[in-house]
């Protein structure tokens, strides 16, 4: 069975709250909680886990315990039951009144079961809120066409689309639809008007949710996740068929998120799929988070768009010189930029360490001599490198012979007087130029 009875369980919904509740005020900014046998119960906050302690110290989680809470957060529902039983894990939402709302995944952890709760933002984020750049407005101006906000688990990437939707809602006289599992960000109707649909409840799945949208009459679909092939198929129509669609994929850049949309079909599918995506896709936003030096963490981007040289490389792809990082680096002018340009204008601004910026940039040589600059116009020693390969450069020349370690080498007097009889032998030479028939040009 996948729970115990409810005869048998000993919590009610008001003691899962009340623990919830005191979990939540341990720390500030929670953004996981996280239940696993034989450890206490753990709070994630600024990407670290804390313990949270129960009864008594040293108290760890049973299995009834995890069951139980397991089964008060699925509450009977068949369609989680049975996407457990197949899969070994199951999605779903759970609410504390008038607290937050969380994003619950349950799933098997050494044939025991295991919970992670995902805290769900109270107020819909805004542009200025997440510091998005000036490239994220232009985004919203796009008729058509798909966009994709890329990155690992917990990047934020739920919460950039949720700024963008809140941007239309509040600019575009627009129908919106939105594929989530679960809500996360409840929109109250501006100018725009806003379906929220949820796996499970509204609809059976992706696919289908996504291809009934198309009778729905949006301008906008938001689908939280395109996991495969006949969702993407669907969301690529949609895209060519004059739909504005918004979408995240598991990718940490631009050539993996073509490769991974590549991998959802078949071989002899590329060519076309290709050309498909190099006329729809307007934008692809990778995100990473990188802690800050006050400890909290900064959202960093990658962002490219459409252009001639980007539809190129989607084309025919990745090339010497026609890297995706290259032709972003480039296009800075436009509003592109990469993790490394993001990570530089946080050290600029004193946000992250020079460890960070090493750590999490893309081209560490590059981006190693950039901050050697930004130490000089502040005065500092340059970085030093990690390569055992360096360059030993004299500044001035040594007062000893050819035998020294630096390689300066001293003017041997004899040999100067045997390069003079050489010079002067090759002069006194006799030269036999060829002779030229009439009418024959040389």
């Amino acid at each position: 069975m996948f729970l115990a009875s409810k005869s048998t369980a000993q919590m009610d919904r008001a003691t899962i709250d009340a623990l919830i509740t005191r979990m939540l005020e341990t720390r500030q900014r929670v953004s996981d909680l996280i239940f696993i046998t034989g450890k206490p119960p753990l709070v994630e906050t600024e990407g670290r886990l804390k313990p949270f302690a129960m009864d008594a110290a040293g108290s760890v989680l049973t299995p009834q315990f995890i069951e139980e809470l397991a089964e008060h957060i699925v509450g009977g529902d068949e369609r989680l039951i049975n996407d457990y039983n197949t899969s070994g894990s199951c999605d779903c939402s759970y609410s504390v009144e008038n607290l937050a709302r969380f994003r619950v995944n349950l799933y098997k952890e050494n044939c025991r079961r295991a919970i992670v709760m995902r805290k769900l933002q109270s107020t819909v984020p805004t542009l200025e809120s997440l510091h998005l750049r000036p490239i994220f407005r232009e985004m919203i101006k796009e008729k058509n066409g798909i966009v994709f906000v890329t990155g690992a688990s917990g990047s934020g990437k739920t919460t950039t689309l949720g700024a963008i939707v809140n941007e239309l809602n509040q600019t575009q006289d627009i129908h919106i639809v939105t594929l989530e599992d679960p809500i996360e960000f409840l929109h109250q109707h501006g100018r725009a008007a806003i379906s929220h649909r949820e796996l499970g409840r509204d609809f059976p799945s992706f696919a289908e949710g996504l291809r009934a949208a198309l009778r729905q009459a949006p301008k906008v679909i938001l689908v939280g996740e395109i996991r495969d092939r006949e969702t993407m198929e669907i969301a690529l129509t949609a895209a060519e068929t004059g739909h504005f669609v918004l979408s995240t994929l598991h990718t940490i850049n631009a050539g993996q998120t073509i490769n991974r949309i590549i991998g959802f079909f078949s071989k002899d599918e590329e060519d076309q799929l290709r050309y498909r995506l190099s006329d729809t896709v307007r934008y692809v936003v990778s995100q990473r988070l990188v802690p800050k030096i006050d400890g909290s963490r900064l959202l960093i981007s990658e962002v490219i768009g459409n252009s001639l040289r980007s539809r190129e490389a989607i084309r025919y792809g990745e090339s010497e010189g026609k890297t995706f990082h290259e032709i972003i680096d480039a296009a800075k002018a436009y509003g592109w930029h990469t993790f490394d340009h993001c990570l530089m204008d946080a050290l600029e601004a004193n946000e992250v360490s020079e460890e960070t910026v090493l750590l999490f940039c893309t081209d560490k040589g590059k981006v190693r001599r950039a901050i050697d600059l930004a130490r000089k116009r502040r005065g500092g020693p340059e970085v030093e490198s990690s390569s055992p390969l360096k360059l030993q450069v004299q500044t001035s020349p040594p007062a000893f012979g050819h035998g020294s370690p630096t390689g300066w080498q001293v003017e041997d007097p004899k040999q100067s007087a045997q390069d003079e009889q050489s010079a002067e032998s090759a002069g006194k030479r006799r030269v036999i130029q060829p002779r030229t028939q009439a009418g024959v040009p040389e």
